[in-house]
């Protein structure tokens, strides 16, 4: 399937041949029903929803381009899988197939700028993406995880990406914020990290800012809290599997819950920046991003869709390189690989 639908961009060909026949015979000249053209169409309806299928009088009407003719293919497909999967791989087809999602899978590697995955890192993160179990034993079961025993992995990984022991949760967050902060820098805006801690009274430690952007917006200041959620989390995940960045609106709205009344006090306008764990991000902070490309095309002489590329491009692939050393670090194959590298 293609990206947008939480694919890897592969298509198979005997599904979409009809598609492209179709569409390269339609646009050579006048239509007229050949034997070919028959089988093709007959296939190519076999492969779509009722409202999608064609006509030989369609086809004179209207010459269709492959590209619609695959999306209609891949609609079916989607959401086939949608109505036949569990709870909890619904939740993570709509989270992966969110708007920018997948936008490490078109990262350019580079080593220099640190978008690069190792090659473990890369097929830990397919398989995490794909729904393939990533936490499999030595004898083909579930272990337990090895940085909080008693506590069993998952087929989809949701303890090994939420796990609070080891430091990897908080590594995720920090890579995030990181970003965002060069970013905020790159776009011209005055920014501070960690700003607010102890905010009110001694005894209260909470933040109301992971980064601080003075003058965000009529000259109000703006605190952005970046803040990942999984959409297989219990409190969500039914939301989660019928709606895509669902947990990640939920997300914004606790960090609201949380942070407005200091923020208010403050005189600071409360942005929540939430993540899914598979990288649907929530309505507020695709709006904040937006701004953020609005002033970095114009700082960086580009187009705002390139910089929007280039952010969501930086976010997701520290997000899931986070995500697969998290699981790797909960392998057994990778502890067996530690071990055996000790021993040398």
């Amino acid at each position: 399937m293609s990206l947008r639908r939480g694919g890897l961009g592969l298509r198979s060909l005997v599904d979409h041949s009809s598609a492209a026949y179709i569409a390269s015979f339609s646009t050579s000249g006048s239509v007229q029903t050949t034997p070919h053209l028959d089988k093709a169409i007959s296939h190519y309806n076999s492969c779509v929803a009722d409202c999608d299928t064609l006509s030989i009088t369609s086809l004179k009407d209207n010459s269709p381009n492959q590209k619609k003719l695959s999306d209609s293919i891949e609609a079916l497909q989607f959401n086939s899988l949608i109505s036949t999967s569990s709870t909890a791989d619904r939740a993570r087809l709509l989270s992966i197939s969110s708007p920018h999602a997948s936008a490490w899978i078109s990262v350019v590697p580079s080593i220099s700028l640190g978008l690069h995955l190792e090659p473990q890192e890369f097929k830990t993160a397919i398989k995490w993406w794909l729904g393939i179990n990533p936490s499999m034993g030595l004898d083909g079961d579930l272990m337990a995880c090895p940085l909080c025993p008693g506590n069993s992995l998952d087929p989809l990984g949701y303890h090994c990406v939420t796990c609070k022991r080891g430091g990897d949760v908080t590594l995720r967050h920090n890579l995030l914020r990181n970003v965002l902060f060069n970013t905020f820098r790159r776009a011209g805006m005055s920014s501070n990290l960690e700003v607010g801690s102890g905010w009110g009274h001694e005894s209260s430690r909470t933040r109301p800012a992971d980064i601080l952007v003075t003058n965000w917006d009529n000259g109000i200041s703006a605190t952005f809290d970046v803040t990942v959620a999984s959409p297989l989390n219990s409190s969500t995940i039914t939301e989660a599997g019928m709606y895509s960045g669902a947990a990640a609106r939920a997300a914004e709205l606790r960090k609201h819950t949380q942070n407005d009344p200091k923020c208010a006090e403050l005189g600071w306008k409360c942005i929540p920046l939430a993540v899914e764990c598979y990288g649907a991000w929530g309505p507020e902070a695709l709006k904040a991003f937006s701004q953020v490309a609005t002033r970095l095309a114009i700082r960086g002489n580009t187009s705002k869709s390139m910089a929007l590329t280039d952010l969501f491009g930086r976010l997701s692939h520290s997000l899931i390189r986070a995500n697969a050393r998290a699981i790797l670090s909960r392998s057994y194959s990778h502890l067996v690989q530690q071990v055996d590298e000790l021993c040398v």
